[in-house]
């Protein structure tokens, strides 16, 4: 089934079907699947039909609950299928042991439109871009809400949606930008070149802004996307899109709100004071999924281990290195690995320690020192960069040029955010550095690698959606 809602049958049955679709999507976040545990919303008593779920809030809050529930456990920001294990095995992070076919062409550069990683990322995306666009839907056309719940449900799914979007334009380059849920426009809808999309990603980002501007800054856990949020966001945004004066403004704005937590071993924490938007792990108590996914517990066994070329990029001195780093060798002592251990397993009898952090306050400085620092403000970016080396044990940058400080910068986003979410993919695509930093390392490495090819099932279902990237049959 096309993943951008496509039926083979009447459109009148289409029509049912879709009614039918979004009646069982609010039934599952009615608790069938414990949505209430993840963001502490408790279900509504009764079921609804379609045509009345829109004019409660509690019930749009179960929907919304099932929305973070399906990001934390499937797609693009799962802790165990998501863009920090694929994209980490895709650059220069991790080095596979697995036997996945799907991983195997991720880690060895000879991915193929059938893909089905590639594949669940994208329909994983859309299926939610769908519900974010369902919810908008409702709530606009609801009468029974106040202005109030209006802006803050809108402003949520309208985040969701932007957020899923950056993701894929940063995957796939043109994509399709979704903003409704008519069967008939997404079954031939075409590619938005990406310089567009991006375009659309910062109005749905801004609109986001000014709709959770009324909300509470925060739940107790921070596991609600706020204002603040679509504020970090859009930094990111206008960071990828080279808007280096609205970057900076942006960052700037958040960074006030937000300090550095001073301990590394307590920044992955769930109380940290750095963590702006994170998720929970499930049911009480339960590891994160990237502890489980990279503490390596016995050799041969492993599935993931750093690569010699990242470890190799710490500076002497780095905490970073000793508080964010683990090894572990072999019964004969002949091999020894190293992993990723920011998150370090941490339970107690009665709640998990610790949480899966999608948004924290390090990217902002960097984000900040990377505007500054293409705006000519040297001391400005200097400071943002000593911040982060300062706390992980290093002196102050000697980099006092502007392209001697693009590179410091980039080596820091390197070892502050490996194995998050695709970071560093993702800076050395944007950068244009992929090709020089990965062809040695990748024996199959093509310049057209920067992009992942349009799964080939939706280009079947949909041929508006050709021409297929380069490098790619």
């Amino acid at each position: 089934m096309n993943t951008l809602i496509h039926h083979k049958y009447t459109p009148k049955y289409k029509q049912q079907m879709q009614a039918l679709k979004r009646v069982i999507m609010l039934l599952f976040s009615f608790g069938i699947i414990g949505c209430s545990e993840f963001v502490e919303v408790d279900p509504p008593k009764n079921i609804l039909i379609s045509e009345t779920v829109f004019n409660d809030p509690a019930t749009i809050e179960s929907a919304l609950a099932n929305i973070y529930y399906g990001l934390r456990e499937q797609g693009m920001l799962s802790g165990s299928s998501g863009l920090t294990t694929g994209l980490g095995i895709y650059s220069d992070e991790l080095d596979y042991y697995g036997f996945d076919t799907d991983y195997l062409q991720l880690y060895n550069h000879n991915v193929i439109a059938g893909n089905n990683r590639i594949l669940n990322w994208w329909s994983e995306a859309y299926s939610h871009i769908y519900s974010a666009n369902d919810i908008i839907k409702g709530v606009e056309n609801s009468n029974a809400l106040t202005v109030g719940e209006k802006n803050v449900f809108k402003g949520q799914a309208l985040l969701v949606r932007a957020y899923m979007h950056s993701l894929l334009a940063a995957l796939y380059g043109d994509i399709p930008y979704v903003t409704t849920t008519d069967y008939l426009t997404n079954n031939i809808i075409s590619r938005t070149p990406v310089s567009e999309a991006y375009d659309h990603i910062i109005q749905d980002l801004s609109n986001a802004v000014v709709s959770l501007e009324g909300m509470d800054s925060f739940s107790s856990s921070r596991v609600l996307p706020n204002v603040w949020v679509a504020k970090v966001l859009l930094a990111r945004m206008y960071l990828y899109t080279e808007q280096w004066d609205m970057a900076a403004t942006v960052a700037t704005e958040s960074i006030q709100m937000f300090g550095l937590e001073p301990d590394l071993n307590k920044v992955f924490l769930n109380d940290s004071p750095e963590t702006i938007w994170q998720f929970k792990p499930g049911e009480y108590p339960k590891n994160t999924r990237e502890a489980t996914q990279f503490i390596i517990q016995v050799i041969p066994g492993q599935t993931y281990a750093l690569t010699d070329d990242l470890m190799a990029a710490f500076e002497d001195g780095d905490l970073r290195k000793t508080n964010w780093t683990n090894s572990i060798s072999d019964s004969e002592g002949t091999i020894t690995l190293h992993y990723a251990y920011k998150y370090k397993a941490n339970l107690n009898e009665t709640e998990s320690l610790e949480y899966s952090i999608l948004l924290r306050s390090a990217e902002l400085y960097l984000i900040r020192a990377e505007a500054r620092a293409h705006l000519g403000e040297i001391n400005g970016a200097q400071q943002d960069v000593n911040s982060i080396r300062n706390r992980a044990g290093l002196p102050n940058t000697e980099a006092n040029t502007i392209n001697d400080l693009l590179s410091a910068i980039l080596q820091e986003r390197r070892i502050e955010f490996f194995t998050e979410h695709g970071h560093r993919w993702f800076d050395l695509k944007r950068t244009g550095l992929a090709t020089e930093t990965l062809q040695d390392q990748k024996l199959n490495w093509q310049p057209t690698d920067i992009l992942f090819p349009v799964p080939e099932s939706e280009i079947e279902v949909n041929p508006n959606l050709l021409p297929q990237n380069n490098g790619y049959q």
